[in-house]
């Protein structure tokens, strides 16, 4: 089993808008594609996860609707579920029409199952003749049950697929993080194009960020004014910022994902390769350190969840960008990759997710700016170590501690975040 093979291919994809708003869509298109006539109603039924992270995010071809709701009317609308993760592509203004009339009339509804403690998204369609049902359950294209007219054209069971589909998460779940950097160290000539695809992705995506008044653009106010130094931080918290405002704010444009999330993956790609050309590391490194930083990032995802209390683009992510450092000038340095994960852990990890949106660019440029600083630290030899708070002796004991915070010691901080949500929709 190649595992950087399987990771690239499972969690490291294109994905246009975010991710859960377009898996919402993706799983309206399977139900719709199955009917004979116009859509007439549509019922979708998301976990709290889901929920919250498509709640308040700009999708992509709707004029500037946002949430899982216009996305899943709009999917359904779509029909081409073989476009997956790009559906939202296919989106037309007179589809946002339709949509919204949907909406408007009271024939599209959402809700939040709250008995769901994974990703879950149901979506049941009619046209007055046919009722479908499809679910997709364990990551956002995992399609586990599809159903017309009670007739069963699918079935998986969710835990039984999830354990057969993503088995390698339990081989992944078991490395050591040096053992990721082995694996880096590994990659074949179609791992390194489809790395730098990666970053050809991300990049375009900043490119159009910039154009957004938003925390990219003051940024670089920030820097012409002579504010902010031009320098590795500054160029790379920009370039971050840019390319989360121009996802979050619903540009037509894919970014290539990480651990199933295009802010992670922006993170992940953009931080290490801005980074390295920046201290003018060997092209072939940069991209063995990229490949390193998704590996870290699914690693890191393995214990705290694909939708958990605490923001996976500023820790998770964040730790795999300072990890890729650290590995681009001083190569499998397990003592200066310990430190690194551990700096980061005690900096940023108690933030928060409370859903995607047009803030989270500010978490990502405190990633960058963690991650850069972090791994500088370690490359120096200092860090934080397990003499204080719930940092671990290893970088995967830091990690499982601060997966046990999540799990545990956050329990409620998700309900409490919709509740509030909720409340201020009503």
């Amino acid at each position: 089993m190649n595992l950087l093979k399987i990771i690239l291919e499972q969690e490291v994809y294109p994905a246009l808008g975010c991710t859960e708003p377009t898996a919402v869509a993706y799983a309206a298109s399977i139900a719709a594609s199955k009917l004979d006539h116009p859509l007439e109603h549509i019922a979708i039924s998301v976990d709290p996860g889901v929920y919250k992270n498509g709640l308040a995010v700009t999708v992509p071809n709707t004029g500037g609707e946002k949430g899982n709701l216009i996305a899943g009317v709009l999917g359904a609308l779509i029909r081409q579920p073989e476009r997956k993760m790009q559906i939202l592509d296919a989106g037309s203004p007179q589809l946002v029409e339709q949509a919204r009339a949907l909406i408007c009339a009271k024939k599209a509804t959402i809700s939040c199952d709250t008995a769901q403690s994974c990703l879950h998204i149901e979506v049941v369609v009619t046209d007055g003749v046919s009722t479908v049902k499809s679910v997709l359950s364990g990551n956002h294209t995992n399609l586990v049950w599809l159903e017309k007219n009670g007739e069963v054209l699918i079935s998986a069971d969710p835990a039984q697929k999830a354990l057969q589909q993503f088995d390698y998460k339990k081989v992944l779940k078991e490395m050591r993080i040096a053992d990721l950097a082995d694996l880096a160290a590994q990659i074949d000539d179609d791992d390194y194009a489809y790395l730098l695809e990666g970053v050809r992705y991300n990049q375009k995506m900043a490119d159009q960020g910039l154009e957004i008044k938003k925390v990219g653009h003051y940024l670089a106010d920030l820097k012409a004014k002579g504010y902010l130094q031009d320098d590795v931080f500054s160029s790379s918290k920009i370039l971050a910022a840019a390319a989360a405002d121009g996802r979050m704010e619903g540009l037509n444009l894919p970014v290539m994902s990480s651990g199933g999330s295009g802010n992670q993956g922006i993170v992940a790609i953009l931080v290490p390769y801005n980074v390295g050309l920046w201290f003018k590391i060997e092209e072939r490194k940069i991209v063995e350190s990229i490949a390193l930083s998704h590996l870290v990032n699914s690693y890191i995802k393995c214990y705290t969840g694909s939708l958990s209390p605490i923001c996976g683009c500023s820790i998770a992510a964040g730790v795999g960008a300072a990890v890729a450092i650290v590995y681009q000038q001083a190569g499998r340095n397990v003592e200066q990759i310990t430190l690194a994960v551990n700096n980061l852990i005690s900096d940023l990890g108690g933030m928060l997710c409370d859903g995607a949106k047009g803030g989270c660019a500010l978490k990502v440029v405190s990633s960058t700016d963690s991650a850069i600083r972090s791994a500088y630290m370690a490359l120096n030899d200092h860090g934080i170590t397990s003499i204080e708070g719930f940092i671990g002796r290893t970088a995967e004991e830091t990690i499982q501690n601060l997966s046990r915070i999540s799990d545990v010691g956050m329990a409620a901080v998700d309900a409490t975040m919709i509740q509030i949500m909720q409340e201020k929709n009503s």
